[in-house]
């Protein structure tokens, strides 16, 4: 549904790639090796800024796309999806936290209600903007296929989290780049971003949210 279009703004193939390189590898690892914890979340938004600028940069985006594709959700499997990775989470927990166990409390569940509503907003929605629209709009012409396009739009996916350290997160959000991205070029945003969202919301509902938080961050140097 959505397309790896030529950007009507005409950029040397050179420079696409050292913006590339700079956006989705510079800045991740600048941001993991040399920025405190307390600081990450701040150079992330700044990040989701500069890739909202590059997008209206570039022209020819159709924003109005964003808002299309919700008839092409296949709510069943979604929801499927999302108590997959909910059952995922559940078991890595209990693999990795000796004597774990589902925290059902009133005061954790207002919690969750709280991390339910913003998650999808702060933090989907702008990854979701950059890491797909902007990437397939703007750098998607750089690679030969869209095959080629998804696996790279995975690394790099996977790579932006490098600020946790941690080989779990680094693996899931690579599926989760590789599916997102893929589900971003069949069915449109709405889709890639439900899903996102939903996964986020079900890792916090584990428990997983301690693998997800820049003030657990420990670098192996």
């Amino acid at each position: 549904m959505a397309a790896m279009a030529q950007s009507p703004v005409t950029i040397r193939r050179g420079w696409l790639w050292a913006e590339f390189a700079a956006l989705f590898v510079g800045v991740p690892l600048g941001v993991a090796v040399f920025l405190p914890p307390g600081r990450m979340f701040l150079a992330l938004f700044a990040f989701s800024l500069l890739g909202m600028a590059l997008l209206w940069r570039t022209g020819g985006f159709e924003w109005r796309s964003l808002l299309r594709g919700w008839s092409e959700i296949r709510w069943g499997k979604y929801l499927i999806f999302a108590l997959l990775v909910g059952l995922i989470g559940w078991g890595i927990m209990w693999l990795t936290h000796p004597g774990y166990a589902l925290n059902l409390s009133p005061q954790r569940l207002r919690f969750l209600a709280l991390i339910w509503m913003l998650y999808p907003l702060l933090s989907a929605l702008p990854q979701e903007l950059i890491f797909r629209a902007l990437y397939f709009h703007r750098y998607g012409q750089l690679f030969r296929t869209k095959r080629q396009a998804i696996a790279v739009n995975a690394v790099i996916f996977s790579l932006a989290h490098l600020m946790y350290w941690s080989w779990i997160v680094a693996g899931m959000t690579f599926f989760g780049g590789w599916l997102f991205a893929h589900i971003y070029l069949k069915r449109g945003f709405p889709g890639a971003w439900l899903l996102h969202a939903l996964a986020g919301n079900m890792i916090f509902a584990v428990g997983m949210g301690a693998y997800f938080y820049s003030g657990n961050a420990v670098r192996p140097f």
